[in-house]
């Protein structure tokens, strides 16, 4: 009589069971093929299910600046970096906190503070800067904090009635229109 020695694996009784599993797959009409017709559905139906769920939400990237939730579209976002790297620049508008290295590319910092008249000032508040790109330019966003990625239901979004904003969610989540705040910026150092 074989010793058999606590925790071993009984390899003959393993075999057994998979010989026993392939038999039964094997017995199935038509085993192999069912199986792929199966796998085929089921595909079709997770693909089609995210299908549903892209065009009833929007995905963004939320953060905050100056106490209010912003969010810009997760494609434009090319990476979001720490502030501690930006350069301030001489003589450049109030809008404009600074610049700094993103992917080997110098890109200019917005503040979303002065563009939009809310309160705060400096960098000290500001840790996060969201980098985008729009029509291929890059940019970046100063912001306070990041809320992260957020699935945003297309039911309920009110089109922004002013401001560089392309909708209002009904908790107060404003897009971002990215191609707006350039000009916002314009007018903002013209004084008007």
């Amino acid at each position: 009589m074989a010793e058999t020695i606590p925790g071993a694996v009984d390899f003959q009784a393993l075999h057994r069971r998979l010989d026993e599993a392939e038999a039964r797959l094997a017995g199935e009409a038509g085993g192999g093929e069912r199986r792929r017709e199966v796998l085929l559905e089921r595909g079709r139906a997770i693909a089609g299910s995210r299908e549903a769920a892209r065009a009833e939400s929007e995905p963004v990237l939320a953060f905050t600046v100056g106490g209010e939730r912003y969010a810009v579209a997760v494609e434009a976002v090319s990476q979001v970096l720490e502030a501690r790297g930006l350069q301030p620049l001489l003589a450049a508008p109030p809008w404009l906190l600074g610049a700094m290295v993103a992917r080997t590319r110098v890109v200019p910092v917005l503040d979303l503070r002065q563009l939009l008249g809310l309160s705060g000032g400096g960098m000290s508040d500001l840790g996060k800067v969201i980098v985008v790109e729009h029509e291929g330019e890059a940019f970046g966003i100063a912001a306070e904090a990041l809320e992260g990625r957020l699935e945003v239901a297309r039911a309920g979004l009110a089109p922004a009635a002013a401001g560089p904003f392309t909708w209002v969610a009904p908790d107060r989540l404003a897009l971002l229109d990215l191609g707006a705040l350039g000009t916002q910026g314009e007018v903002a150092s013209h004084g008007g």
